[in-house]
């Protein structure tokens, strides 16, 4: 199938790899090889981190594998549903504590540099990344042996852009082809000044 392309409506001007990204649920049936996952993976080591502290950990899985499906069971079934036809799959978790054994109040913020990284680069090779929150953590936190330093923040699902629409449950596809994103306006989140409340 084609790949379905966005209208995304720019206050100003960015970079092709975030104006074209976006989340779709159906992908491409191609696989995706563990050195095409490595080399995301690789993007997101060299993310930015207080005092590089590096608080990420991800489990990962390609289709296939075992590992795959035990991510796809932390899932909730909505996202089994669609998830199924990813490529390779996501557990990304932090690290609670830091160097230091206090509470490291910034790693959320540093996983998401961190993912942000992958998305991008997976954006500029033609891979689409979509995030999940819903998952089981305390099952994903068991499954995979997490000790309690550690807590399971998200999931997600890889694929290649120009999967069949038709692969999704059907209160699923109206969604997967809408033409225009939408974001708030710049002036909605960001002052220069006091914070509004808007």
């Amino acid at each position: 199938m084609e790949k379905i392309t966005k209208i995304t409506p720019t206050e100003f001007d960015i970079m092709d790899e975030i104006k074209s990204r976006w989340s779709p649920r159906a992908f491409d049936d191609v696989p995706l090889s563990e050195s095409e996952v490595k080399q995301l993976l690789e993007a997101g080591r060299w993310a930015s981190s207080s005092y590089n502290q590096q608080p990420w950990r991800i489990i990962y899985g390609l289709k296939g594998d075992a590992v795959y499906e035990r991510i796809l069971s932390c899932l909730i079934p909505f996202n089994q549903d669609w998830a199924k036809n990813a490529q390779a799959l996501f557990i990304t978790a932090f690290k609670k504590t830091n160097k230091d054994g206090e509470p490291y109040y910034h790693a959320m913020h540093d996983l998401g540099l961190f993912m942000g990284n992958v998305v991008i680069q997976a954006n500029h090779n033609g891979i689409a990344a979509h995030h999940m929150g819903g998952l089981d953590q305390e099952k994903a936190h068991q499954e995979f042996d997490f000790s309690e330093d550690f807590e399971v923040a998200t999931a997600v699902a890889f694929g290649r852009y120009g999967g069949a629409v038709e692969s999704l449950p059907e209160g699923l596809q109206e969604q997967e082809l809408e033409q225009e994103r939408s974001r708030m306006s710049i002036t909605d989140f960001a002052f220069n000044g006091n914070f509004e409340s808007k």
